[in-house]
């Protein structure tokens, strides 16, 4: 029953992302706007500034457009979850209760078969194993012959969320559940610091394989990334060494981290749309100057 809850959870979330990308608009060639923009535009009367500066916010064909409003609002939304989780687990009762009758539904339901399985999937959090899938994206991109920035940047995106995982966990110092043993040695236990690498890994993974390919491809990407990052989640809660709202602290740390990384490099690595990645294209196939005879 719990690995079946985990595998549910995450193929939900995998998908919804994935159609969340599939509607990201695209602008269509030569076009700098969209539909969506123009109507968003025209309902702005105020002053022709205000049109212009939600025109260019609101569109997915510039680099500093509707891509970066996006990473800024999932910076600031991930900061302000893990202040509001962090705060309502002192003062909520009902929420204390949530994660209480969690992790005790997850301890009542395990198995020894679902217990191995669901410790594989919480691996695909540990720092060693992202590390080493960096290198081997590192290594994909570097053979497309992408940025090399492409490295740097997924060192940031881990290492930073290392850092402020573990910050976060000293400042807050919260307990962590008592039905695993083993979590009592583990350290303080909010924001879940598995979730919070997944979450930010595997969304900075895909966005950099998702480069230069089909939006069909970049949407599946998206997909798996939350989908990998949930069923993480789940697996701290299932096997007791979390409580539910850490997992969600550590996703919302996790994803504002990897906004904040998205946005630091967005602009000569990540090209937030189709207008950079034009001109970079055109670059690569303009034929060689030749000096006149």
């Amino acid at each position: 029953m719990p690995l079946l809850a985990l595998i549910l959870i995450a193929a939900a979330a995998g998908l919804l992302a994935a159609v969340v990308a599939l509607r990201y608009p695209r602008s269509a060639p030569g076009a700098t706007t969209t539909p969506v923009v123009e109507a968003v535009a025209r309902a702005s009367q105020r002053h022709a500034a205000v049109r212009r500066w939600a025109r260019a916010r609101r569109d997915p064909g510039v680099a500093t457009g509707l891509a970066l409003t996006l990473a800024a609002a999932v910076a600031i939304g991930g900061v302000a979850a893990l202040g509001l989780v962090a705060y309502l687990v002192r003062q909520n009762d009902a929420l204390r209760r949530l994660d209480a009758n969690a992790a005790q539904w997850g301890h009542d339901h395990a198995t020894d078969v679902t217990q191995t399985a669901i410790e594989i999937v919480t691996q695909l959090g540990e720092t060693w194993l992202v590390a080493v899938a960096g290198l081997l994206v590192a290594a994909v991109e570097w053979r497309r012959g992408s940025s090399r920035l492409v490295a740097p940047f997924l060192l940031a995106v881990v290492v930073g969320d290392k850092l402020l995982t573990t910050s976060a966990k000293e400042l807050l110092d919260r307990a962590r559940p008592t039905l695993n043993p083993i979590a009592e040695t583990l350290g303080p236990s909010l924001p879940s610091g598995h979730s919070s690498t997944a979450a930010a890994f595997f969304a900075g993974a895909a966005l950099v394989l998702g480069r230069g390919r089909s939006h069909r491809t970049r949407a599946a990407l998206a997909g798996g990334a939350v989908g990998v990052a949930a069923a993480v989640a789940c697996s701290r809660v299932l096997l007791d060494l979390h409580w539910l709202s850490d997992v969600i602290a550590g996703l919302a740390l996790g994803w504002a981290w990897f906004a904040v990384c998205a946005i630091a490099f967005g602009g000569r690595l990540l090209r937030f749309g189709v207008t950079a990645e034009r001109i970079e294209t055109a670059a690569r196939t303009r034929p060689a100057h030749t000096p006149p005879a």
